[in-house]
């Protein structure tokens, strides 16, 4: 074991550690998208009833990533971006790891199902199961497909927050299931073409390893055009106002520029920005459909 590992290990972890096990980073994403879906759904929720729900969104999202660091790692320990992670480290066991986040996926699901209904619950346990059995166990090794089908799992927290207050689902949060479903492709491979050394180092089949750049640029492309068109469709459709519909054009109109920008010229410059835009978009496109709600309950 390297020297730097086995410091670590003898150092024990840091409650700092224990955060940084649960990717807090995506769970800020994870976080607002399930938020949204709070906001959004008709009806209200008790203060203490909504900051529960809010909680088990944010746990769920925590146990899932803390049981993708265990499997993940020993390619963990190979890539630049994830080599200082805890797991990686050695700070934390990949034991504990494991058992960190099935005891945070139990406690996450148990107080959906008992403070709010057993719909949201079994919601959350999907998705947690999903991310984890589905993308992390299955996918993620085997095929370059592993980001398109295995991003439903960062693609539900709506639906889940919808149904933590309605105990159902309807078209709206569908919508923004399907809105985050198509970015997550075209995020995820903007970061792989400027860290594709290390996916291919650690055997990972992202998309620029196995079928290269060109053909990556190609579909960060087509997927943007979809996923431009969809974000439409909440307007198109009249579930938000004039503040959404102009917030998507002025959004999309933006990441659409970056990503032919790094079409144009797929340098590591582009292919960083148009990452960091991509969740910029997302973000927009959440807080615009906040926006939309508030303003037609102020006027009405």
């Amino acid at each position: 074991m390297p020297a730097t590992f086995a410091n670590a290990e003898l150092a024990g972890p840091r409650t700092r550690d224990w955060w940084l096990l649960m990717k807090p980073n995506v769970m800020r994403l994870v976080l607002f998208s399930g938020i949204t879906g709070l906001v959004l759904a008709p009806g209200a929720l008790h203060p203490v009833l909504l900051l529960a729900a809010i909680l088990c969104i944010a746990v769920g999202s925590g146990a899932a990533a803390a049981i993708n660091n265990w499997y993940d790692v020993d390619i963990d320990r190979l890539m630049l971006r994830t080599r200082l992670r805890p797991t990686a480290t050695g700070r934390i066991a990949a034991a504990d790891a494991l058992a960190f986040g099935i005891t945070l996926a139990i406690f996450a699901v148990m107080v959906m199902g008992l403070a709010l209904n057993w719909v949201a619950a079994g919601l959350l346990a999907f998705t947690i199961g999903f991310y984890v059995f589905v993308y992390t166990l299955w996918l993620k090794r085997r095929t370059p497909q592993n980001i398109v089908i295995g991003g439903a799992a960062g693609a539900l927290p709506p639906v889940v927050g919808w149904a933590a207050v309605t105990g159902g689902v309807d078209v709206l949060p569908l919508l923004i299931f399907l809105i985050i479903f198509l970015w997550t492709p075209p995020h995820f491979w903007a970061l792989a073409l400027y860290r594709s050394r290390d996916y291919a180092a650690a055997g990972v089949p992202m998309l620029p390893v196995v079928a290269g750049a060109p053909a990556t640029r190609w579909h960060v492309v087509a997927y943007t055009a979809v996923l431009l068109t969809a974000s439409a469709l909440p307007a198109v459709l009249a579930y938000t106002g004039p503040i959404y519909a102009v917030a998507a054009l002025g959004l999309g109109a933006y990441y659409a520029v970056h990503v032919w920008r790094l079409w144009r010229d797929p340098c590591e410059r582009t292919a960083i920005r148009a990452f960091k835009v991509s969740i910029v978009y997302l973000f927009g496109i959440l807080a615009a459909l906040l926006a939309d709600y508030g303003a037609a309950g102020w006027w009405s």
